[in-house]
């Protein structure tokens, strides 16, 4: 077996080649860039071979449905590469996050719409960029808990990003996910980012782990409307449900 040092030094390095072939396909191939659909097609296959190079082993159940504004539970920075391996879609993100080294960039050339939470009249703005999204048929996820947390609760989720669901009576949905790795290591502590952790740190010591299992569930997407408090408050129940639901996924045997 690997040491830990080696394994942690192939796969930074594995990663490295993956986001690197990723990006020059971008460039290079006008194919890619052609709209939001074909943007999102090119970060799904950067996802999946990140998701290979870091041994993330995903147990799914539900599929995602298109076209809808999607609220997920929010864990780490890994969401994203997981989700978009899972299913094409298209992110909402707070404006620091394109600053962010290398993950910006790939987020912007994705079509990341990122959000300044600190000025309200932003959302007008997003709901502009999101409606001919959604009615293409391209999924949208938004992380309503506004951070990333441990793992162990769902934030109550904040509502102004539900403005436009609720206006337009976009589908809305729900989706969970969850992750675990070998004992006696810490999802909460190796795989959730959160709290004052430093990335670089992180995502080295992420490397280590001989492997992470994710398991995500979709739920059905609901025509939106109403209130979006109400919205929300219904869209967290349900994450709740379907966090509690996951445990109970089969796990395929371990090496």
């Amino acid at each position: 077996m690997l040491s830990t040092r080696c394994r942690a030094g192939w796969r930074l390095a594995a990663l490295g080649s993956a986001l690197a072939s990723g990006a020059i396909r971008f460039t290079l191939n006008p194919r890619h860039r052609r709209d939001a659909t074909t943007k999102a097609a090119w970060l799904q296959g950067v996802c999946r071979r990140i998701m290979k190079v870091m041994a993330i082993r995903p147990i799914e159940t539900g599929v995602c449905s298109p076209g809808a504004l999607i609220a997920c539970n929010h864990l780490s920075y890994l969401d994203i590469v997981v989700l978009s391996a899972l299913a094409p879609v298209v992110f909402v993100a707070k404006k620091e996050v394109r600053a962010w080294p290398i993950f910006g960039w790939f987020a912007e050339k994705a079509g990341t719409r990122f959000i300044d939470r600190g000025r309200r009249g932003d959302v007008i703005r997003i709901a502009t960029d999101l409606t001919p999204l959604i009615e293409r048929g391209i999924s949208v996820v938004v992380f309503l808990e506004g951070t990333s947390t441990d793992g162990r609760t769902v934030l109550p989720f904040k509502s102004s990003l539900l403005e436009p669901a609720v206006h337009a009576k976009w589908p809305a949905a729900a989706a969970a996910l969850t992750y675990s790795v070998p004992s006696p290591r810490s999802a909460e502590l190796e795989v959730c980012w959160w709290g004052d952790m430093t990335l670089t740190p992180h995502l080295v010591n992420l490397a280590t782990l001989p492997w992470i299992e994710v398991r995500v569930a979709w739920d059905e997407a609901e025509t939106g409307g109403g209130d979006r408090k109400a919205l929300a408050e219904l869209l967290r129940a349900r994450v709740l449900s379907l966090k509690g639901g996951l445990a109970s996924l089969r796990s395929p045997g371990r090496e």
